[in-house]
């Protein structure tokens, strides 16, 4: 039944909007992790982009889309789960299925993405086609609702709700890039107002696993979800009420990001 489960979890939503953070947020995650990463991390990281840096590459796995090479990726931003999972639930839904070949899921993609970055065998063309999933991916699994969005409204899409009193929209895009855009930061404006995580935190966010992020983020779901079916009109209060929110999600990705670099590069 579990094996049916995730594998309804992971197919039965249409491609809908996969923009986590958007190219600002995403951008402000990569420079984030840029400043933690270790010397060895930063070498190898220059060397596989090459002229690219770390924000540039951030939104390539979106920028895919419509590209029929990689029409089988449109999963890997997401995971859909059912409503009141605890941690152990929610880690047996994970783990249901041994690692697929090709992922279903972000979970699975982000494994993948870990896998081939370790793998000798892997040509430099390889690896950094999975830094590229690997950068953008730790955004996406943060922003909540590509985590904890139910299916049946596509990750909260088919909820319409209006902006600031004017501009109709839906919950979905409020988080993908609504509460960002608000900020009127540049990236890395939104970097460097939001880098500011003390020395313990770094050291425990970047100790805990892949799965403890997605539970996070799966956890911060109900009161979304709430906020829209209480008053659908979100005025000026909302940035106020979620803006924390997505400041420390962002900034956790970034720094959970460069230590999954540092630690595969080291």
């Amino acid at each position: 039944m579990l094996k049916k489960c995730i594998a309804l979890l992971a197919f039965c939503c249409a491609p809908f909007s996969l923009l986590a953070w958007g190219l600002v947020g995403h951008r402000a995650v990569a420079r984030i992790a840029e400043n933690h990463l270790s010397s060895a991390a930063k070498r190898e990281v220059a060397r596989l982009l090459g002229t690219e840096t770390l924000p540039l590459v951030s939104t390539w796995a979106d920028e895919l889309r419509g590209d029929a090479l990689y029409a089988n990726t449109t999963p890997w931003h997401y995971i859909n789960t059912p409503d009141g999972l605890t941690l152990p639930a929610f880690t047996a839904l994970l783990n249901a299925t041994p690692l697929p070949a090709v992922p279903t899921n972000a979970y699975q993609a982000l494994l993948h993405m870990r896998q081939d970055l370790k793998d000798p065998k892997k040509s430099d063309a390889e690896k950094l086609v999975a830094l590229k999933f690997l950068v953008h991916l730790v955004g996406d699994v943060h922003q909540p609702l590509h985590v904890g969005g139910h299916a049946e409204d596509k990750g909260g899409n088919d909820i319409k709700v209006t902006w600031r009193s004017k501009d109709e929209t839906n919950l979905h895009s409020i988080w993908d890039s609504g509460l960002l855009d608000y900020t009127g930061f540049t990236y890395t404006e939104m970097a460097a107002d939001y880098d500011h995580a003390t020395p313990a935190q770094i050291k425990q966010w970047q100790k805990d696993d892949v799965t403890t992020w997605l539970f996070e983020s799966y956890q911060l779901c109900p009161p979304i979800y709430a906020s829209a079916a209480t008053n659908p009109k979100f005025d000026w209060h909302f940035y106020p009420t979620f803006g924390p929110t997505t400041q420390q999600q962002i900034l956790k990705a970034g720094i959970r990001l460069a230590g999954e670099l540092n630690e595969l590069f080291k």
